[in-house]
């Protein structure tokens, strides 16, 4: 499903914004993981290892390869992710949120 022109440019206005939230706490998660009390180093690397594994697979499914016939479910994922405020998701046509609420099975 391919977005209105109107919605392609909120998002595109997003994305650096929502990219930097998302990349903060994964940062955040990182330094949790490996400051990690009561285990070795060996197992805090492999956590942070996986975490960063997880974590790039998230930023890949919302903002790699983005383009208008991908955008919907992109929205989808960084929504999913909570990743917009309220008043950004606002800033989408009707019909993209509810393409996008659909998509998460939230009607």
């Amino acid at each position: 499903m391919s977005i209105s022109e109107r919605d392609w440019k909120v998002l595109r206005k997003l994305k650096p914004l929502t990219l930097e939230r998302l990349c903060e706490r994964i940062l955040m998660e990182c330094v949790e993981v490996a400051s990690g009390d009561g285990e070795t180093f060996h197992e805090r690397y492999l956590n942070l290892y996986n975490l960063i594994h997880q974590r790039n697979a998230q930023i890949a499914a919302a903002f790699d390869d983005l383009r208008r016939s991908r955008a919907v479910p992109a929205i989808a994922q960084i929504y999913e992710l909570k990743l917009l405020e309220g008043s950004e998701f606002l800033e989408f046509s009707e019909e993209t949120r509810d393409a996008v609420l659909l998509i998460l099975g939230r009607d």
